[in-house]
């Protein structure tokens, strides 16, 4: 089966503006993704899908392949499936433009996910350590099975631990619990991702503000992989500084 990834990046981010051509160790954020991206073992070809002309001519510039996009898409999903519509492969694999610590490993994997099964979609996940993740609403969690099929991804923390979370959750110690949080790197069958553009957002989708929500609600199955990385998104200048600690340690 044949994958592609294509990297969603617009410039007017709330946070951050421009935050695709922000510096990083003397290279811009999205150059980072796009040549960790390229590294793959499975993934045959790399794009950029952007709204931004400034984006489209820097990813030329730096050897890469991008394609202008509409203004008009509210989510990254919907960037992807218009490239996705002019592109002849199986599987589309949406990386975020914001990630340049993105391990070509975790796009081998989610690929893998849709070769090996029937499945419509492939994420991972990671074992909660921290006390700080488990109640975080911006670390997403996710339920599945054991053999991988999600159940829900949510905000709160899932599974509940009654017993333990019960009277004063924040002081437990959550070392150890049995409890994921979801890494958002997307892996679709090209028809699916297709379909799901073309579906309006779901109640669970607008109450949580979680795209995959929609594809559950709407009875596509997605498959979760376990994995020991993680990747760190840069949403305001201030991650820059801690991306590039990551950078110089890991080279």
């Amino acid at each position: 089966m044949s994958a592609i990834v294509v990297i969603p990046a617009r410039f007017a981010a709330t946070r951050f503006p421009g935050k695709p051509l922000a510096p990083l160790k003397g290279l811009p954020v999205i150059q980072h993704v796009y040549e960790r991206s390229l590294r793959s073992q499975l993934a045959s070809d790399v794009f950029v899908a952007t709204d931004n002309e400034r984006i489209f001519e820097k990813v030329l510039a730096f050897g890469g392949k991008a394609v202008m996009t509409s203004h008009e898409h509210p989510s990254g999903t919907d960037r992807i499936a218009e490239v996705a519509a002019s592109l002849a492969c199986d599987i589309i694999v949406n990386v975020q433009g914001d990630e340049p610590l993105i391990r070509p490993e975790m796009i081998d994997d989610v690929i893998s996910l849709l070769q090996e099964g029937d499945a419509d979609i492939g994420t991972l996940a990671k074992g909660i350590q921290s006390r700080r993740e488990v109640f975080d609403p911006n670390v997403v969690k996710v339920v599945f099975g054991e053999e991988g099929r999600a159940f829900y991804f949510s905000r709160a923390p899932i599974p509940f631990h009654r017993d333990l979370f019960t009277g004063h959750p924040h002081e437990t110690d959550t070392k150890g619990l049995f409890m994921f949080k979801h890494i958002g790197i997307y892996s679709y069958r090209r028809d699916i991702l297709l379909r799901l553009a073309q579906i309006k957002p779901s109640r669970l989708e607008l109450i949580e503000k979680l795209e995959q929500l929609r594809a559950l609600e709407n009875g596509f199955v997605i498959k979760v992989g376990e994995t020991d990385f993680e990747t760190l998104g840069v949403d305001t200048p201030e991650d820059l500084e801690r991306i590039e600690q990551c950078l110089n340690s890991s080279s």
